[in-house]
């Protein structure tokens, strides 16, 4: 039944889903409406919002394509990648494809999600090759999936921007240790739920008939360089030799590890410090360090070129009291008991407005923390609310796919189907585990 849905559904995206630009366009056009006729003002002061918060979020814009680039390049050290394919060689059935890619994603996910985009390109690819009885846009999906769960992980934009001195709502809040957000015992419990739960409805959708196998598709050979370029001249050795790449990568290790050594939490500045540094000293050389660098860059095109219209979409969210009104809305009826779950749907659908976890709680946190705090509300549980919600309806929100899709060649509306499917079932359990666990 649920393989027989997922099928519908998904034909039915294929056909009426535009681009992920598109969408942004129209979401911006739609917050133009909507917030005009929330709070009547003239439209020219709508416009000036959305023109000042273009650029509001360029600093933690370059901070998430750091993360998302760093990530990369360590999962193109040679080593990594032959580990994955030889791991790809044990998904010998389509269910065990289907488990095996949610599984290798999620743990990548968990440790950064810049890390598990190119994770899971290579494996899902590794896998696709090696099992054509496996419906590869349903096995994009699994590798896509657990983005849902990086809130939880290394790489929680919002556990890590509490965690990080100074941030923007300490005078209110504090800062708030990681060990009370993304290491709580509340957090892995509902972590592990979804880990388990979600690979088993991915296998209950698997199509029967019509099966979309992987096809491969022929890569360009690199064009040798000729001529005066190939002698090698002191420049190249420079380039090429691995003592610079393994000494400054060193140099930023041990800065990584003197930082925490004296009590530092991992925040987004850290995590980008690490995985630079890591991917120096794995790759050895700077050339070559560089070229992953440059390969790994065309992914991260649509998140630079999208990223300052869903600011865009924040500030008039903001200006236009359209935010505020959602937020406000399900915080009127909340209670202390449930103040957290209204938190998570409120979460979800500004996600859906505007697609980042730093942006998104920007714009909720001074207005959801101080009311939750009021009622009494723990606000540690507060932000990883928020943080589960923005990573939920990142699933039927096609901007943090956009990478992935990129490097396995399909497009938004192949995988949309089965993620919409699967926001359902997280949203539901998500719900119930946090009334019980805050």
């Amino acid at each position: 039944m649920l393989s027989s849905v997922a099928d519908r559904l998904s034909r039915g995206v294929q056909r009426y889903l535009p681009d992920a630009f598109v969408i942004a366009v129209l979401l911006t056009l739609f917050v133009f409406v909507i917030g005009f006729f929330t709070n009547p003002t003239e439209p020219v002061d709508l416009i000036k919002s959305f023109g000042d918060g273009f650029w509001v979020y360029l600093a933690f814009t370059m901070q998430m394509v750091l993360l998302l680039l760093t990530g990369m390049v360590l999962a193109s050290v040679p080593f990594v990648k032959k580990g994955l394919e030889h791991l790809a060689s044990f998904a010998s059935t389509p269910n065990k494809a289907y488990v095996f890619t949610f599984a290798i994603s999620a743990c990548s996910y968990y440790i950064n999600w810049g890390l598990a985009v190119v994770v899971g390109a290579i494996f899902v690819r590794e896998v696709g090759k090696r099992n054509q009885q496996a419906h590869f846009p349903l096995l994009v999906a699994a590798a896509y999936s657990p983005t849902v769960l990086y809130t939880a992980g290394l790489s929680s934009s919002i556990g890590l921007t509490v965690a990080t001195p100074d941030h923007f709502l300490a005078d209110v809040m504090g800062v708030i240790p990681t060990s009370e957000t993304i290491f709580s015992l509340s957090t892995i419990i509902i972590f592990l739920a979804l880990f388990v739960t979600m690979p088993v409805i991915i296998c209950l959708m698997a199509p029967k008939t019509n099966i979309k196998p992987y096809i491969a598709k022929e890569v360009p050979a690199k064009k040798k360089v000729t001529g005066e370029y190939e002698e090698n001249t002191p420049a190249l050795k420079l380039e090429k030799t691995p003592v610079l790449g393994i000494l400054i990568g060193l140099i930023g290790l041990f800065y990584v590890v003197t930082e925490f050594i004296n009590g530092r939490d991992l925040d987004l500045n850290i995590i980008n410090i690490m995985f630079l540094s890591l991917g120096l000293f794995f790759h050895r050389s700077l050339g070559q360090f560089g070229e992953a660098f440059k390969e790994a860059a065309g992914s991260t095109s649509p998140i630079i070129l999208q990223f300052p219209f869903y600011a865009g979409i924040i500030a008039v969210l903001g200006s236009s009291g359209l935010g505020q009104a959602i937020i406000d809305g399900m915080a009127s009826i909340a209670s202390k008991e449930t103040f957290d779950i209204f938190t998570y749907w409120a979460a979800g659908l500004v996600n859906i407005l505007a697609p980042s976890g730093g942006g998104q709680w920007a714009l909720q946190g001074p207005l959801q923390v101080p009311a939750g705090m009021a009622l009494g509300v723990d606000p540690a549980t507060i932000a990883m609310a928020v943080g589960w919600g923005d990573a939920w309806t990142n699933l039927i929100q096609p901007f943090w796919a956009l990478p992935i899709l990129s490097v396995v060649g399909l497009h938004i509306r192949h995988i949309m189907g089965y993620c919409f499917l699967l926001a359902i079932w997280v949203g539901a359990l998500t719900t119930v585990l946090m009334l019980f666990l805050y």
